[in-house]
């Protein structure tokens, strides 16, 4: 197989996909109700890619190079029947098969998820305190929730886990320590990631990014943490290890120290568009083709030619003061 490289050199390895756009959160960051209120339209049923498309794409893609592919929403775990499109995903050769969830629906799903053939999943929980947690998510769940889908996806063998947090001065910023805590030396690793401006929605402000090097600082007093080595070529996550041995930690810094030079992934919407940036402003539409008859050679051809055509680094542009205009909102494409 040649190997697929965008206009920077950049390999396609990672793809994320979308299953819905619903969300039974409305986290201020990503979903913030002012924007997606009660009875705002998602898209209807059969706009939505089915099962079999999203295989067959991603099959597509893995004989182009992909070797992680991600489910994401939305929150996925609101798509009925999941676990078909997983025991259609999981065979595929060489893939890491992992989802990321808000957690609170795993008590339900993971041991149905892991008898498809999940390997992994990704829990976001931005706060301990239930004040800060409802705030943040403007739902009725409480952090209480997220732990139970995390115990349950343990039980289930979907491990190890991952603990997102994205972290936004004046809101959760005090929670940083606490979720270290609570997490350290239990194998689970906490990914504490920079507030990034993702879409339009979110009234995202510099200010109220809190830096990757505050977040390790304020754990570090606490938790004394070295450096790690990536563990591969274009890992997003900083590594940070306990100095008394309880596991590790990762930190995102999107925003301060930008990582586009060797961002791998792709994206899929639910809809079936494909994008090449986590801050795109459009995608390649692979849903029409797919419906229009197009065989796997056209539908290759129409990938390999949008890879070899990427030029995206948003997040180096957003550094040096250059960032462009309007961008597709997270809950479309996923984190």
């Amino acid at each position: 197989m040649t190997e697929l490289r965008d206009a920077r050199g950049r390999l396609l390895r990672d793809l994320r996909v979308s299953v819905t756009d619903r969300c039974n959160m409305r986290c201020s960051y990503c979903m913030p109700r002012a924007h997606f209120p009660a009875g705002f339209k998602f898209l209807p049923r059969g706009e939505i890619l089915r099962h079999e498309e999203v295989a067959r794409v991603a099959g597509l893609l893995v004989g182009l190079g992909v070797k992680k592919i991600r489910l994401t929403g939305g929150e996925p775990l609101l798509r009925a029947d999941l676990h078909k499109l997983i025991e259609a995903l999981a065979p595929l050769p060489g893939v890491d098969l992992a989802l990321t969830t808000n957690g609170v629906l795993l008590p339900k799903h993971a041991a149905t998820l892991r008898a498809a053939g999940l390997a992994r999943v990704t829990v976001s929980l931005d706060s301990l305190d239930a004040d800060v947690f409802r705030a943040m998510t403007d739902s009725s769940f409480t952090p209480a929730d997220v732990l139970a889908g995390v115990d349950a996806a343990l039980a289930a063998g979907l491990g190890p886990i991952k603990i997102n947090c994205v972290v936004r001065r004046g809101h959760n910023d005090g929670s940083v320590v606490a979720l270290a805590r609570r997490f350290h030396g239990t194998g689970c690793v906490v990914r504490f990631i920079e507030y990034m401006d993702v879409g339009d929605t979110n009234e995202w402000r510099r200010d109220d990014v809190v830096t990757g090097r505050e977040i390790v600082e304020a754990i570090s007093r606490e938790l004394p943490l070295l450096p790690v080595a990536s563990a591969y070529d274009g890992e997003v996550a900083k590594r940070w290890r306990y100095a008394d041995g309880g596991g590790e930690i990762g930190v995102i810094t999107s925003v301060t120290q930008p990582f586009c030079g060797a961002c791998s992934r792709a994206r899929l919407s639910a809809r079936g568009i494909l994008y090449t940036c986590l801050f795109a402003s459009d995608g390649v539409d692979l849903r029409a083709p797919l419906r229009d008859g197009a065989t796997d050679d056209e539908l290759t051809a129409l990938v390999r030619e949008t890879w070899r055509a990427r030029d995206d680094r948003y997040s180096e542009l957003r550094a040096l003061g250059l960032s462009r205009g309007k961008r597709i909102e997270m809950s479309y494409i996923g984190g």
